[in-house]
């Protein structure tokens, strides 16, 4: 790729200086470095794992959208049941929606995509772990020769809106109108009432990444198979909303009926609360949000 000019039409050729190479070669830095923040205690949530007890399950069928409440210290699973199929979830605080899932601060935290030991993260002002994850069957699969991994906080949710914009046509059942539906029907409120609560999401099992060339996020087929499960540990009282995505294993198409889409299950258990006594429940961040206003101005 000529990183010199853009021959785009309508655009300018961009003319690099003469120190474009210096510039190029500058070295990067990591922006948040995490080496001073604990890391949980995986060797507590395995042993916690060791003696959890199914309490409830539901399932979420294919194009459509379920919400579920997890309490704190309590473990709840995503599994695919039938066939090959990536969702979108959604977490808020059970007690007040203003907090919810961050992706963006967990993506800069964490990286692209998440596995064991991360942690899915709340918006400012709060900024706290809202949920760790404590396995996952496809923590094997790493990043592939294209670049593409597992459990993304990339993309945002497929929506009707980008669809309309980009297609000219309306669809109804795309994970954000799945997701604004869920929550409704828990909130006896109408979707577009809610909507502005859903948020961008995490990605389970869906495989994504850049392309080498273009730089352009990508999908391809999730590797997911029945059987397999990301399991999560909820750090707070949880309202939960997960999609499964009309795109089913996301291998060609979304946001439409055309692929062959499989309903997912949700599971929740109940550990042995003696086994997690030490452990440090999250809180919302100390910082005094005064952002440098005087007191009084």
């Amino acid at each position: 790729m000529d990183h010199n000019r853009r021959d785009e039409p309508g655009m300018s050729p961009k003319i690099a200086p003469a120190d474009a190479a210096s510039r190029r070669a500058a070295k990067p830095a990591i922006v948040y470095p995490v080496g001073t923040m604990p890391r949980p205690d995986l060797a507590a949530l395995e042993q916690a794992r060791h003696t959890m007890v199914k309490t409830h399950e539901l399932i979420v069928p294919a194009r459509d959208a379920r919400t579920f409440r997890v309490a704190r210290g309590q473990f709840f699973r995503i599994v695919s049941i039938e066939g090959p199929q990536v969702g979108d979830l959604n977490l808020w605080n059970a007690d007040d929606l203003s907090e919810r899932f961050f992706s963006g601060k967990t993506r800069a935290i964490h990286g692209t995509h998440v596995g064991a030991g991360d942690r899915l993260w709340s918006n400012m002002p709060y900024l706290r772990p809202m949920a760790t994850i404590s396995h996952d069957t496809l923590g094997w699969y790493g990043f592939d020769e294209d670049g593409g991994g597992i459990h993304d906080v990339i993309g945002t949710r497929c929506d009707p809106y980008t669809n309309l914009m980009l297609n000219g046509g309306s669809y109804d059942f795309c994970c954000h109108s799945n997701l604004s539906r869920a929550l409704a029907a828990e909130l006896k409120m109408e979707p577009r009432a809610v909507e502005h609560h859903v948020h961008d999401v995490l990605n389970v099992f869906m495989c994504t990444g850049f392309t080498k060339d273009t730089h352009q996020y990508f999908m391809k087929a999730s590797p997911v198979r029945p059987g397999d499960f990301i399991e999560f540990s909820a750090e707070i009282d949880l309202l939960g909303a997960l999609s499964a995505c009309p795109g089913g294993d996301c291998s060609a198409t979304h946001s439409s009926d055309a692929a062959e889409c499989h309903p997912l299950k949700i599971e929740i258990f109940e550990p042995d609360r003696a086994v997690l006594k030490g452990w440090t429940w999250s809180s919302p961040s100390a910082y005094h949000r005064r952002h440098g206003a005087h007191a009084g101005s």
